[in-house]
């Protein structure tokens, strides 16, 4: 398939989409000091329950007979149809834990007696804990595993700039989670992680293609290269962008309230991730000053003969 040619000044814009960024990642940093994420039970501990009606209930009505019952900050949710219903409860002082499900069961059905329980599941604060650190940890090693990666195959500056990207397209991603103060659990993460898979391999399509013009174009400025390259790979970061899209917009729309999350995450990390490959990964290297001399490639040594 033959895919359109642009011409497109992406750097010669450079300087507003940087302050725009640094604007959106201050802010972002902001809302998660500020207001932080909705953390889901998955890291906050407590309990799931997913119960069944045979009429078509409000959530609004069953948060309401839950709170006058005492049972405080709990969150209900269509699940699939217009009578099932997801409650999450967090840790109740006044109740055991481990019986909080039964607890809300039992009063439901004081008002709902045909209601039905499908399921409960209970998450203790200690387990909680140890999967908001591992989360964590899991973000952090997979950008330190990102820059190596990319030292190795490319250079330092092309490194800096993949790792500048992916902190951005995290912070964007969970700014915009923490303003909306949308739940993030563990199907959230595993989108966040998934967003920084998707950034950097589209960053290493568009460095590739940068470092084969730098080796081509001996007399062009770095701007004139990154502008080439970009152009070059336009089309092939439309065409991928916009069918994950596709895909992401049908599991919103009709994927039902168990992945919307995942789906919403990767969403945005798809519209951020392919923004900073244009313009914080490339960016970096104008501001790392990269050169030709960076990307030459190493002759190879020959021996006295003249024989390599």
């Amino acid at each position: 398939m033959n895919l359109p040619t642009f011409n497109i000044d992406f750097m010669g814009k450079r300087k507003i989409a940087g302050t725009m960024s640094v604007v959106l990642i201050v802010l972002s940093l902001g809302v998660l000091l500020v207001q932080g994420l909705n953390l889901g039970l998955d890291f906050t501990g407590g309990t799931l329950v997913e119960v069944e009606f045979t009429e078509p209930t409000a959530p609004a009505e069953i948060r309401e007979l839950l709170d006058a019952a005492g049972f405080e900050n709990g969150i209900v949710q269509y699940f699939g149809t217009e009578r099932d219903l997801l409650i999450r409860m967090p840790p109740q002082a006044s109740v055991e834990q481990a019986q909080l499900g039964d607890e809300l069961v039992a009063t439901l059905r004081e008002k709902y007696p045909e209601v039905v329980l499908r399921q409960s599941n209970y998450i203790g604060p200690a387990v909680g804990e140890e999967l908001t650190e591992d989360a964590g940890l899991a973000l952090i090693a997979a950008l330190a595993v990102v820059m190596l990666y990319i030292f190795f195959r490319f250079t330092k500056q092309f490194s800096v700039g993949a790792v500048a990207a992916l902190v951005h397209d995290v912070v964007l991603t969970l700014g915009i989670f923490a303003l909306f103060q949308w739940t993030f659990d563990l199907s959230v993460l595993a989108a966040v992680l998934a967003v920084i898979g998707y950034s950097l391999n589209d960053t290493i399509v568009v460095s590739d293609r940068i470092r084969e013009n730098f080796r081509k174009m001996r007399k062009g400025t770095i701007i004139d290269i990154i502008n080439k390259s970009l152009n070059q790979t336009l089309g092939r970061t439309v065409v991928t962008s916009m069918t994950t899209l596709f895909v992401l917009v049908a599991l919103l729309v009709s994927g039902g309230e168990t992945i919307r999350g995942f789906a919403a995450a990767l969403t945005i990390g798809v519209i951020v991730g392919t923004y900073s490959s244009i313009y914080i990964a490339s960016n970096m290297l104008i501001l790392l000053k990269m050169t030709h001399e960076d990307l030459l490639v190493p002759e190879k040594e020959t021996l006295d003969d003249g024989m390599p």
